[in-house]
């Protein structure tokens, strides 16, 4: 026979018996071969050896009762069940109102057993101890140790740190001007009369409550900054640049995610992806050892010296083909020569003079194979051949600029130069002739 807690004090709460369907009272029977849901019965139709379905009087079964002592001999489980419900109807300190709620004990007894096996006994205390430092333990070991943003530097007013820090003011914890800056002015005009309509009165309760939410966004943000250590702009793009190239555009993407995982878990995921970049390399070292037919480490290092000279050689092997190309002006094949041999010699190279007979233009780009090449027209590919440019490029700053003219409704040099930023002389002829083939118009 096994005794357990009953489901409450109140009779009403207890499921019914599948016999009779009267309410449960304790002692009652439940069968241990039959359920879920639990098979209970009623001690008469346990008597009578009642079946139902699959059920036979013979099956094992399990007295439930809470008629036996838990923590002290006087007092049974279903008493101390009690005695924390009415603390918690009750309130702490309140004993009189908690023994008239029990009904079985008084006052002195209900403080004396609470504060003895609830408040001072050492084996709940050791056991909240051993949750906390397991939960501690848990927290300590993280892929990256997390810390919160330092005390940020305070720099002088519109200097450029002051900038940088997007006019954060560290005495103040508050920013020059704010996200949403001008939500204030909707309330200026706002005031509460008493001759207010009922609509004119909730127009203006729902303008309070924009208002509040307008609030709420702004706090949202600077909990953001404040929790991923975003103040101090400079210090969090020197962090960035740890990682190696790929992972640092991937941060890049990410980045605006982090306000969704939180500090935490958006480092551990940035650090386990730079740590599976690392694996990779690591992995396909190993398999260019591999297939070169090395198994050892001794004869790597071997393979890497001998790798390290052969692209030696072919960087001079490309050399040579770079001075074929100028054999035909022979002042720029002496200008490339002193150069190189200074170079080589560790010194710096001086500037070359002129050629006389004037400087070579570089021959055309040649498309074949580069990517997005078949997304062009002649005249694109004509103008990428002659640029220098390469056809993804192409396409990124003809989207940008096109995209630009449709929101300004035309488009100026300066704009374009500003947009793109790379050499002005290419951006005059990527701009002249996107407006000769009509993809935008001068503002």
């Amino acid at each position: 026979m096994e005794r357990l807690a009953s489901f409450s004090s109140d009779p009403f709460d207890k499921p019914p018996c599948r016999g009779c369907s009267s309410y449960l009272t304790e002692p009652y029977v439940k069968c241990a071969e039959c359920g879920p849901p639990p098979f209970l019965l009623c001690l008469q139709c346990f008597t009578r050896g009642f079946e139902y379905k699959k059920h036979q009087s013979d099956h094992t079964y399990e007295i439930m009762t809470s008629d036996f002592p838990v923590l002290d001999p006087n007092w049974t489980a279903q008493e101390e069940m009690s005695l924390l419900e009415a603390v918690m109807d009750c309130g702490f300190g309140n004993w009189q109102d908690v023994a008239n709620q029990m009904c079985t004990k008084s006052k002195e007894e209900c403080e004396k057993h609470y504060m003895k096996h609830f408040i001072n006994n050492p084996l709940f205390a050791s056991t909240l101890l051993n949750l906390k430092q397991a939960e501690e333990a848990q927290h300590s070991d993280t892929a990256i140790p997390f810390h919160s943003a330092d005390d940020p530097p305070r720099p002088t007013f519109d200097s450029l740190l002051s900038r940088d820090m997007a006019g954060y003011m560290p005495a103040r914890a508050d920013f020059v001007e704010e996200f949403d800056n001008y939500a204030e002015w909707d309330l200026r005009d706002i005031d509460f009369v008493e001759d207010d309509s009922d609509i004119l009165h909730a127009l203006k309760i729902a303008v309070v409550d924009i208002y509040h939410s307008r609030l709420k966004e702004r706090q949202r943000r600077k909990k953001i900054i404040r929790d991923h250590g975003l103040i101090n702009l400079r210090k969090f793009q020197i962090l960035e640049r740890r990682y190696p190239k790929e992972v640092q555009d991937l941060y890049e993407t990410m980045r605006r995610f982090a306000r969704i995982l939180g500090p935490v878990e958006h480092d551990k995921f940035i650090e386990s992806h730079a740590l599976e970049f690392e694996l990779r390399r690591e992995i396909k070292r190993l398999q260019e050892y591999r297939a070169a037919g090395i198994t050892n480490f001794c004869s790597a290092r071997t393979y890497d010296h001998l790798k390290k000279s052969r692209d030696e050689e072919r960087l001079k092997r490309t050399m040579l083909s770079e001075v074929l190309q100028y054999i035909q002006d022979s002042s720029a094949c002496q200008q490339w020569l002193s150069r190189q041999a200074d170079i080589d010699s560790g010194l710096t190279p001086t500037v070359p003079v002129p050629s006389t007979t004037g400087r070579r233009s570089a021959p055309p780009l040649n498309l074949t194979g580069l990517p997005g090449t078949e997304k062009l027209n002649e005249k694109e590919k004509e103008l990428c051949q002659m640029v220098r440019l390469v056809p993804g490029a192409y396409l990124e700053y003809k989207a940008a600029l096109v995209n630009e003219c449709n929101k300004q409704g035309g488009l100026r040099l300066a704009q374009a130069r500003a947009l793109i930023k790379i050499d002005v002389n290419k951006t005059r002829k990527i701009y002249d002739f996107l407006i000769r083939e009509g993809y935008i118009t001068k503002a």
